[in-house]
């Protein structure tokens, strides 16, 4: 399952995120991973909770990205939730159509992997497609 945290900047979308890897982390049925563009959520996350400094690895592209997320699964199969916070600050690549593209893959690795996403993205939800629009929280 793929939810979305979509708004403009400053909407609460971090710290909804934030309160989502809590909950994740106190069910406890798997392990919990937060990726994050720098390390503003050292102290917001539990110590339970894998926590990545996307900065340190450049990551740009939507391959590269989707690279990463496959490394990080074959790594762990034991994964549960993945959590990307800032996605668009991680991506050079903000088209609609491009985003679109990205999440029909990645609703078909979490079905077939068994692990649940959350993005949060600063964007406007009506500039994107239906699609995307119907995995917002």
């Amino acid at each position: 399952m793929v939810k979305l945290l979509m708004g403009i900047k400053g909407s609460g979308k971090t710290k909804k995120l934030v309160g989502l890897v809590c909950d994740a982390v106190k069910e406890g049925n798997g392990d919990v991973v937060c990726i994050e563009k720098d390390r503003k959520l050292t102290y917001d996350i539990p110590y339970q909770a894998r926590l990545i400094d996307a900065a340190a690895y450049d990551i740009g592209s939507y391959e590269f990205l989707k690279g990463l997320l496959c490394g990080i699964h074959s790594g762990n199969y034991d994964i549960t939730h993945i959590f990307v916070d800032n996605f668009y600050k991680m991506i050079s690549d903000r088209s609609p159509e491009a985003f679109d593209t990205f999440l029909h893959w990645l609703n078909t690795f979490s079905e077939k992997e068994n692990i649940e996403f959350v993005l949060s993205v600063s964007a406007e939800p009506e500039t994107m497609s239906e699609f995307v629009r119907s995995h917002i929280l």
